[in-house]
């Protein structure tokens, strides 16, 4: 795959706004992104679910609500939310607005196709066949009432497929994320979406959610899609950071150039805004460091959840540190070094290959109180030391790195050998 070469860096409308993203919403973080975060990499910014749905207010999904669809059976943006995309404009006025900032413009969609365009047996682009005649009816989401899976042993699944896509190439999308499709992964479709994708004309990361992913079906993802999660939707929770270590340690060695195992969006800043706009995430700053810093050694694509215009300080130095993004996107060869309890102290440390002889050291403290952390290097020799967060001062040492951590907390280190 020539796309995503190093894990995609970009923002996500869903922790923050839910179903209820509007026109005026993704321009504003575009806007941001431009103006603080493109310097440092970050290019994606992706319009999540129910673009379709007029009515959208929240997280939580309205049952059976109509949505907005050309005769052709494919969800077109709702007007009232989206204004550019009238008389048939589609997402293309916005997807040129994010591409005048120097940015990328991604998509969210569902498996399947909409329920509605089968009750009402609708037509498809390129063939004789009709929703109905491709809809399997008893393959339904379990949390979203919209669509139903699509029968690929049919005449007219492909083209369905084929048309969908058609139209985001036309829209010039540049990452689609397609949702209730990476827990069971359904191979026939898997494999129709990628083919369809590959025919349209246009490069788009291809993303696939939500997880957990299967371990076993690892190599087909490698071939079939860019990105994968390998969770549910991470929120704001230390027992979920906590039970990611575990996940980053099996899924590790699948990660590398075209395709990265996805930990899912990263809720700092102002995330939930539908209830109440001065909600943050409930992430203390060391559990924050501890998430960057993780997410980074693993080379987890990072997504941004929060709203970006309400970025404080500190959640801007997340961000914007240059040494966790290096990490993130050229090193290689990143795994566990141990993970073990000391005094009662639950702790663990990742080492990773940088491309310039470097190398990357996370240590960790999952217990509940302060802790030193103490890893060994497996390769001897003499380095100097520089503290990715702090970057504080250079420092001699061999063969061992020890530091006091506090509880939830992480230390990255950028160990470069001297002799």
């Amino acid at each position: 795959m020539s796309i995503a070469q190093k894990p995609p860096l970009g923002w996500n409308s869903w922790d923050c706004y839910g179903a209820s993203a509007t026109e005026e919403i993704i321009k504003q973080n575009a806007d941001y992104m431009a103006k603080n975060l493109k310097q440092f990499g970050w290019e994606y910014v992706v319009l999540d679910i129910e673009w379709s749905e007029p009515t959208a207010d929240s997280h939580a999904y309205h049952k059976f609500a109509e949505l907005c669809m050309d005769e052709y059976s494919r969800l077109i943006p709702a007007p009232n939310r989206f204004p550019s995309s009238a008389n048939g404009q589609g997402l293309k006025p916005l997807a040129d607005y994010v591409h005048s900032l120097g940015l990328k413009f991604g998509l969210h969609i569902m498996r399947g196709i909409p329920r509605q365009a089968v009750h009402q047996n609708c037509k498809l682009l390129g063939t004789n066949k009709t929703a109905r005649d491709i809809a399997s009816t008893t393959s339904i989401c379990m949390w979203n009432t919209e669509m139903y899976g699509v029968d690929c042993s049919q005449e007219g699944a492909k083209e369905y497929y084929e048309s969908i896509f058609k139209l985001y190439a036309e829209w010039e999308v540049d990452y689609i994320k397609i949702d209730d499709i990476c827990r069971d992964y359904p191979i026939e479709e898997v494999e129709m979406v990628k083919a369809a994708l590959d025919s349209c004309g246009r490069e788009m990361v291809l993303s696939l959610s939500p997880g957990p992913a299967q371990l076993e079906k690892a190599e087909h993802m490698k071939e079939h899609c860019n990105m994968w999660r390998i969770t549910d939707d991470f929120w704001d929770k230390w027992e979920l950071l906590y039970n990611m270590f575990e996940r980053c340690e099996k899924w590790c060695i699948h990660s590398g150039a075209g395709h990265w195992p996805d930990a899912d969006m990263l809720p700092i800043g102002p995330i939930l805004q539908d209830y109440d706009k001065a909600n943050r995430t409930k992430f203390t700053k060391d559990e924050q460091i501890t998430m960057m810093t993780l997410w980074s050694i693993f080379r987890s694509p990072l997504i941004i959840g929060g709203e970006l215009t309400g970025f404080d300080e500190f959640t801007l130095s997340l961000v914007t540190n240059e040494e966790i993004i290096d990490i993130n996107q050229n090193s290689y060869g990143a795994h566990p070094l141990f993970r073990k309890s000391v005094n009662g102290v639950e702790q663990t440390a990742w080492l990773a290959n940088c491309n310039n002889g470097d190398f990357a050291l996370a240590l960790f403290n999952l217990g509940e109180k302060e802790t030193i952390v103490t890893a060994k290097l497996p390769v001897e020799g003499d380095y100097t030391i520089s503290d990715c967060w702090n970057f504080g001062e250079c420092l001699m040492i061999q063969n061992e790195v020890s530091c006091n951590i506090p509880p939830h907390g992480a230390k990255l280190y950028r160990l470069t050998r001297t002799k």
